[in-house]
């Protein structure tokens, strides 16, 4: 049970309870509030309705239900492994593969098919994310790693907070940037229109910057190297849509219509630098843009 208050006068419960808290989805809030799980008046108070307006002071009470037990099964899924020691395996992400499980995605997830790979994950992160340091969206391909033993796990994932692990992503991107580099600051939370989408908003929102280097102009589309100083949800894809430079294909934040064979944004996740956690030494991959993504820029190469 977790408990909030109403800050200000004549604000809906739903609206109120989606600023408190980006986990939550506007459907979810509601179907929390339609079961009776959100009382207002604390733990002893009444069920009330989405649209109920709250009072400065009143205290609101929300009971979130354990999530449903997934059973996580190794699966033989191919992977291309770019590395692999005692404590870490570092990997070329499909797109279209999920990270790990989560509710109504069971199988043929990145951790189904490490799992069958190596026994020896890192448990920190719980049975459904198992040695999963740092996550990419499904179709988002690419270079990213997962621990083997809770040290190495610390070790990267502090590396990765502290930024001391560096992450760039090439992006083929809708428009012309007429930059060649550029720093994109704007916060990043819950877009107020739209729940399942994020947004760069003024309130409420964690500080968000992206780096960007321009590599290829083909006129109406630009191939960019993106580079990570912070580590928000659909951060890229957020930034870039922002500066009205959304990524080719992207479902959420680009056009309705892609004029390109790929499912999903065209964003890859091209190099991965990393201090080992076990001899210190300075460490650095790379993965091959996937054929569909090559295949884009071939056409624009030629039309050029």
């Amino acid at each position: 049970m977790t408990e909030y208050t109403a800050e200000r006068d004549e604000e809906r419960l739903d609206v109120f309870l989606a600023r408190m808290d980006e986990t939550f989805s506007r459907s979810r809030i509601q179907r929390l509030i339609s079961e009776g799980r959100v009382t207002v008046g604390g733990r002893t108070g009444k069920p009330v309705k989405a649209n109920y307006r709250l009072t400065a002071g009143e205290t609101i009470s929300v009971d979130v239900p354990e999530p449903e037990t997934i059973d996580v099964v190794p699966e033989e899924i191919p992977l291309d492994i770019l590395y692999e020691d005692e404590d870490a395996v570092v990997v070329n992400k499909a797109r279209g593969m999920v990270v790990h499980p989560a509710a109504g995605v069971s199988h043929g997830t990145l951790v189904n098919a490490l799992l069958a790979h190596c026994t020896d994950l890192s448990g920190i992160n719980g049975a459904l994310r198992p040695g999963i340091v740092h996550r990419l969206d499904k179709d988002t391909s690419g270079v990213m790693i997962a621990a083997k033993n809770d040290a190495a796990h610390r070790s990267l994932a502090e590396q990765i907070q502290e930024k001391t692990a560096h992450r760039t992503y090439w992006a083929i991107l809708t428009g012309n940037i007429r930059e060649d580099e550029g720093v994109i600051h704007g916060a990043i939370g819950r877009s107020p229109k739209d729940r399942q989408k994020m947004a760069v908003v003024r309130e409420n929102g964690k500080d968000a910057t992206t780096k960007f280097r321009v590599l290829e102009r083909f006129g109406e589309y630009t191939l960019a190297e993106c580079r990570l100083l912070t580590g928000r949800t659909h951060q890229i894809r957020v930034h870039m849509a922002y500066i009205g430079h959304p990524v080719v294909g992207d479902p959420k934040y680009g056009a309705k219509k892609c004029p390109f064979a790929i499912t999903g944004q065209a964003l890859h996740s091209k190099t991965l630098s990393f201090i080992h956690p076990r001899t210190g030494e300075r460490m650095e991959f790379e993965a091959p843009l996937p054929e569909d993504m090559e295949k884009i820029l071939s056409t624009l190469r030629k039309k050029r």
